[in-house]
Formats: C-alpha cells, sequence, structure tokens
C-alpha cells in the first residue's frame, strides 16, 4: 500500500472506563470520549498539513462515527463529509460482550486461559478471531488508493498492524492502540503522534 494511514481508535465509552468487552455493541462515547476525539482532530491538523484533502472513512459503530464528526468539526470540516465501511466494525466478542475480563475468567476460566494462549486464532462463542477479522479488514485496506483517516477500533487497528507493518500473530493482538492519539501506518512502519 503506497498510502499513508492515518488510524484513529474511537475516543473513550463509559463500558471502556468499566473494562468492558464492547465488540459489535453500539455504545455512545463518554465525555472524555468526546473530549478525545476534538483533540484528535488538533493533533491531526498539526500533523498532517495536507488533513483538507485526505479520504476519511469510519466504521459504522456509533461511537466511532462520533468520534469522526467530532475530529472532522474540531478542524473546521463536514461532519457528514466522509464514507463509512461495514468492514471496518470491531471484532466481534460474540456472547462475550458486555461482561469484564474479570468476569470472563471467573465464568469460564479454560476458555479465558485458550484466549490468553491464541488471541489470534480462538473464536469466543458466536464470536470472530483476529484471523477472521483480518480476512474482513484486509479487502478494505487494500482499496484504499490515497492518504486516509480511519477512524474504527482496537481491534482493526491490530490486524491492520499485522497485515500492512508485518506484526507477528502472537503480537499484534496484544499492542496498545490509545484512544486520543494517531496511528501512522506507511510503507510497512509505523508510529504514533
Amino acid at each position: 500500500m503506497s498510502a499513508t494511514l492515518y488510524f484513529i481508535r474511537h475516543g473513550e465509552t463509559d463500558w471502556n472506563a468499566e473494562a468492558r468487552l464492547q465488540g459489535q455493541q453500539d455504545v455512545p462515547l463518554n465525555e472524555f470520549g468526546r473530549l478525545q476525539a476534538a483533540e484528535a482532530g488538533e493533533r491531526l491538523r498539526r500533523a498532517v498539513p495536507h488533513y483538507p484533502d485526505v479520504d476519511y472513512v469510519a466504521s459504522p459503530l456509533l461511537r466511532a462515527r462520533e468520534t469522526m464528526e467530532r475530529l472532522r468539526s474540531a478542524i473546521g470540516l463536514e461532519r457528514p463529509s466522509y464514507r463509512v465501511d461495514e468492514r471496518l466494525k470491531e471484532l466481534s466478542f460474540g456472547d462475550w460482550e458486555g461482561l469484564t475480563w474479570r468476569e470472563l475468567r471467573r465464568r469460564d476460566p479454560a476458555i479465558a486461559a485458550r484466549r490468553q494462549r491464541d488471541k489470534w486464532g480462538l473464536v469466543p462463542p458466536g464470536g470472530e478471531s483476529y484471523a477472521m477479522l483480518a480476512e474482513r479488514v484486509a479487502p478494505a485496506l487494500a482499496e484504499l488508493t490515497r492518504d486516509t483517516v480511519i477512524v474504527s477500533h482496537g481491534g482493526i487497528a491490530r490486524v491492520s498492524l499485522a497485515l500492512l507493518c508485518n506484526l507477528s500473530r502472537r503480537e499484534a493482538p496484544v499492542t496498545d492502540i490509545w484512544q486520543g492519539k494517531i496511528l501512522v501506518i506507511k510503507d510497512g512502519a509505523h508510529c504514533w503522534l
């Protein structure tokens, strides 16, 4: 991919603050998340002089769309002028959504231990693995032809790092993806702004 990717994880939600697995649940931003979205816009304006001319695409989930709209508003761009791509939805945690890891470990310690050993390949009951997510996201990334701001989720960023920067299947699922900062991916390398 010759384009530069400016990846922004959605701002904080109450479920993030409670360490709950959101997956594909449509949880809105909290006040801190709204602030993070505006700060990400300011960070983008300072770091990417051509920000008005890049492509903008978001996950269809509310927390990502709200982050995109607040980010764009903070830098003077029209809020609704961006694309939504269904393939950029967060990893589905299936039956685990709404639980904390602590609750999951108490409820089913064996499957929690299996996931700890194989975060890339384990499929939560009714959900999807990182491997499955990578198959969903790869075509979306392949279609990007120009510098693009993506507002999405931690799981999407992790598989993007595996697909575009050759992070290992062991390393990618445990990589921290920060809210309110910008992950830049270009020419097989990545850095944070």
